[in-house]
């Protein structure tokens, strides 16, 4: 299989990078990326992943386009309030992209369904803004052996890393071991969030996303990125593998997704 002449011209600037070329824009043509949530951070991570030509994308949702989310979630609009948000999704990444596949689920992740959702795809974006959902969808891409971009964001900061434990790198529960009481942490909804963080984050998964697939650059893989709008600023700190994780350690506890997972809003 090669380029034709339509795709060397749509991802010419890019083909152009030495890191990339045409091998490298086969590879993503070939890649198939899940992202959990078609919110603030699923929205411009989607966008970057469709231009860039990623071949296949999944979106996963189970809420519907609401006003109050048009103030970060870029993929929708006014006109697709009301709608589902991933058949919002599907039309805006296919109306930049139209010849890559778009594949949606109109439904929460939980225990039940997520493992064959992810099965399909090589690696996951997750994009929820609940501890209860990263937690699950930690567990279920390390029993998947899935690479795992996770994002967050709270008020005016963000958080970012690559997980991948199955290649001897740390998981999510190496840094948070369990989740915090249910309440103690207010969501997107009570303590609010800065609509421009959603696309910083948001891009910076999906650039981190592309690295994985082409193989290039350095992995966040055992390091989180802190960044605080306010200050402008952004930091890495060392996110050390836990011998003691019940997920991925010496002796784990977890060996299997049969807990009490709680999943709300995605932001």
């Amino acid at each position: 299989m090669e380029l034709t002449e339509q795709q060397i011209q749509r991802y010419s600037r890019q083909i152009i990078l030495s890191d990339v070329g045409g091998k490298g824009q086969m590879k993503l043509t070939k890649a198939k990326v899940l992202l959990i949530g078609a919110g603030g951070l699923g929205s411009p991570a989607g966008l970057y992943l469709a231009a860039a030509g990623v071949g296949t994308i999944g979106l996963v949702d189970g809420d519907v386009v609401d006003l109050s989310n048009l103030q970060r979630q870029i993929l929708h609009s006014t006109a697709t309030v009301g709608m589902p948000k991933v058949e919002s999704g599907r039309k805006t990444l296919s109306a930049i992209n139209p010849e890559i596949t778009i594949k949606t689920y109109h439904q929460n992740v939980d225990s039940d369904n997520i493992l064959s959702l992810i099965s399909e795809f090589d690696m996951v974006l997750d994009g929820s803004d609940n501890f209860a959902t990263r937690f699950l969808v930690n567990d279920a891409c390390f029993f998947a052996k899935k690479t795992l971009i996770s994002a967050s964001m709270f008020r005016f900061e963000g958080q970012l890393t690559t997980i991948k434990p199955h290649a001897g790198y740390p998981c999510y529960r190496c840094l948070y071991p369990e989740p915090p009481p249910a309440g103690l942490v207010p969501n997107c909804q009570e303590a609010g969030v800065l609509g421009a963080l959603a696309g910083t984050m948001g891009i910076l998964q999906a650039s981190e996303a592309i690295k994985e697939i082409l193989g290039i650059g350095e992995s966040l893989a055992d390091r989180l990125l802190i960044y605080d709008a306010l200050e402008m600023k952004f930091r890495k700190v060392r996110r050390p593998k836990d011998p003691a994780c019940p997920l991925c350690g010496q002796n784990p506890k977890i060996k299997n997704l049969n807990m009490d997972y709680a999943v709300s809003c995605t932001i």
